[in-house]
């Protein structure tokens, strides 16, 4: 199910990747890999990147909330917790680390991993985080044990 959000269109020249769920659609000249997996076991299989667009045209992509774009210079530097990334460009280079107060739950659900990017290149992002959406939902629905 969709969350309510923006849709942008996203320039490729080379190649783009995109968190799950956030692909919609793109144009002639967009090579999809949907098998890629760069950060499916970091991120526990469920918050790994399962499309990366290659090539030259537009995709569309799907975020929770409103969609920022940042420009990150060279040498700049930008930390994002995993649940508001939407895409980041071939430019930008990262690492992960993991933020948490159980180690199982990170592992379980791929949440308390933040991205440290460094620039240059271009990062997406979206204000709200479907995890955090989940967990408030989960405690204030009743529970029934069917």
């Amino acid at each position: 199910a969709q969350l309510p959000g923006d849709v942008t269109a996203i320039d490729v020249d080379g190649g783009v990747n995109l968190a799950r769920g956030a692909w919609l659609c793109s144009s002639e000249g967009i090579d999809l890999d949907t098998k890629w997996g760069g950060f499916k076991n970091l991120a526990g299989g469920e918050g790994g990147f399962l499309v990366r667009a290659e090539g030259r045209g537009q995709v569309l992509a799907a975020c929770y909330g409103a969609l920022d774009e940042v420009e990150l210079a060279s040498g700049e530097q930008m930390v994002l917790d995993s649940g508001h990334l939407v895409a980041f460009g071939d430019g930008v280079s990262y690492t992960t680390r993991k933020v948490t107060k159980g180690l199982m739950q990170t592992l379980k659900s791929g949440e308390g991993l933040v991205f440290e990017f460094t620039g240059p290149g271009r990062l997406w992002t979206q204000s709200r985080n479907p995890n955090e959406l989940v967990t408030w939902l989960t405690v204030k629905l009743p529970f029934s044990r069917g």
